[in-house]
């Protein structure tokens, strides 16, 4: 089973790269923020006790999260592995993550990182800003903010991929098609 954990900034690219490697692989894409989103509507138990949380102007509690995670594992015994997207976000989500993994007889095959310059990432959110209206790709200084956010939360994590051999980081620059093949090379690779 190729399960990869895709990371990368704020306008790294990682939802494009994401639809790639899901058609390419025949994998499951797995974003936290669809998995709360999808609960939520459906008015779940792992929802209601999310929303609980987000109503109050919390994030969900890993346990909500990595509940809805296993559900979705459950849901696709026979996927031939998964796209993680937005988790883990800590180390400690990334142990949890490992443990539900080895509770399914498997494991993360490596977690790949889209590397951009912070120019690059604030012109592409920017730009993105004008066609999506969303007011956080439209503000430089939250947008910087947020990638300092990423680089100082993704850092401890990046360290424990190291640590396993399993850390990989990807050229984010160039067009989506060069990007994709890099990709898909290392992809290949594990």
């Amino acid at each position: 089973m190729l399960n990869i954990v895709l990371f990368g900034p704020p306008g790294a690219g990682k939802g494009t790269q994401a639809s790639f490697l899901i058609k390419k692989f025949n994998l499951i894409h797995l974003s936290t923020g669809d998995l709360l989103r999808s609960q939520i509507a459906a008015k779940t138990p792992l929802g209601l006790e999310a929303q609980s949380y987000i109503d109050k102007g919390f994030l969900a509690p890993d346990s909500i999260v990595i509940g809805m995670i296993k559900l979705k594992l459950l849901e696709n015994t026979d996927a031939n592995g998964y796209v993680f997207d937005g988790f883990p976000r800590t180390v400690e989500q990334a142990r949890a993550l490992d443990l539900l993994l080895d509770e399914n007889n498997t494991h993360v095959s490596g977690m790949i990182c889209l590397t951009v310059e912070k120019e690059e990432l604030i012109n592409r959110l920017l730009s993105r800003g004008k066609t999506s209206c969303r007011p956080d790709d439209q503000d430089v200084s939250i947008i910087e903010n947020r990638i300092k956010i990423y680089h100082d939360k993704t850092e401890p994590l990046r360290e424990y991929y190291k640590a396993q051999n399993k850390y990989y980081k990807i050229d984010g620059t160039g067009s989506v098609e060069e990007i994709a093949q890099r990709l898909s090379d290392k992809v290949s690779m594990l």
